[in-house]
C-alpha cells in the first residue's frame, strides 16, 4: 500500500526549484464528493482525462478516462472547484519528490513523496530545506483546496542550512557525468586529414611524376671516369 507525506515549501526555494527543472502546467476542476466516490477532471498540457477515486483494500484507487482537451475544458467550467498550479519533478536522491506551486484560488507551494510502502515512508528524514509537514491536515488536499480555498497561510523559515541544502541538490544532478564518445565515434585526429578519391589519384600521378625527373636527372649526370 503506498503512502504518500506533504510537507509546506517556502515560496522562495520552490520558485528556485522550478527555475532550474521547469514543469508542467496543471488544471483540476472537482465536482461534489458523492457518499462513496469523488470524481474530478485534470487536463495536463493537452492530455485530458476523468479521474474517478474511490475505495480499494490497499487504499484509494484511481481510475483515469483519456478525454480531449475540449472535453476537460467544457468539464472544468462545470466542476464545483477549480485549482491550477505548476508541477515540478525533483529527484531528492534515493526518492521522487513533486513539487505543487499553487497559481488558483492563491498562491501556496507544497512537497510531496509517494512511497511504496508504509514503512519506507515512516524511516524518511525531510532535508533541512523541507517545510513543516502537513499530511495529516486535511485543509491541505487538493480537493479541499478547491472546494474550500486556502488554508491560513504558515511562515516558513528559510535558513542557510536550508539554502544550501538544496543547492545541494541542484548541484548533484547538474555535475552528473555526461557519456563521453566510444573511440569509433570520435572525430579523427587531424595529423594527417583524408583525401576524397580524385585528390588521392592526382597526388599519386605528382608522386610518379617527381620520381621520374629525379631519375631522368641521375642519368643526365656526367660519370665519374
Amino acid at each position: 500500500m503506498s503512502t504518500t507525506r506533504v510537507f509546506l515549501l517556502a515560496s522562495s526555494l520552490a520558485r528556485l526549484i522550478e527555475r532550474e527543472r521547469g514543469g508542467q502546467l496543471v488544471r483540476r476542476g472537482y465536482f461534489p464528493e458523492g457518499p462513496s466516490r469523488s470524481t474530478h477532471v485534470q487536463l495536463e498540457g493537452e492530455a485530458g482525462h476523468l479521474v474517478l477515486v474511490s475505495p480499494h483494500p490497499t487504499g484509494m484507487h484511481e481510475d483515469l478516462t483519456a478525454i480531449s482537451r475540449l472535453q476537460a475544458e467544457a468539464l472544468l467550467e462545470l466542476a464545483a472547484g477549480q485549482v491550477e498550479l505548476q508541477n515540478v519533478s525533483l529527484d531528492i536522491g534515493s526518492h521522487i519528490a513533486a513539487v505543487h506551486r499553487f497559481i488558483s484560488p492563491g498562491p501556496l507551494d507544497l512537497i510531496t513523496i509517494v512511497f511504496k510502502h508504509d514503512k519506507a515512508a515512516r524511516k524518511f528524514q525531510p532535508p533541512a530545506w523541507f517545510g513543516p509537514e502537513v499530511t495529516s491536515d486535511p485543509n491541505y488536499q487538493t480537493r479541499a483546496i478547491a472546494l474550500a480555498g486556502l488554508p491560513s497561510p504558515a511562515v516558513i523559515e528559510v535558513t542557510d542550512a536550508a539554502l544550501h541544502s538544496l543547492l545541494d541538490i541542484l548541484g548533484d544532478h547538474a555535475r552528473e557525468p555526461q557519456p563521453h564518445p566510444s573511440p569509433a565515434a570520435r572525430a579523427p585526429e587531424a595529423s594527417e586529414p583524408a583525401l576524397d578519391p580524385g585528390a588521392e589519384q592526382e597526388f599519386d600521378r605528382l608522386n610518379i611524376e617527381d620520381s621520374v625527373i629525379r631519375d631522368l636527372a641521375r642519368a643526365l649526370q656526367p660519370q665519374g671516369r
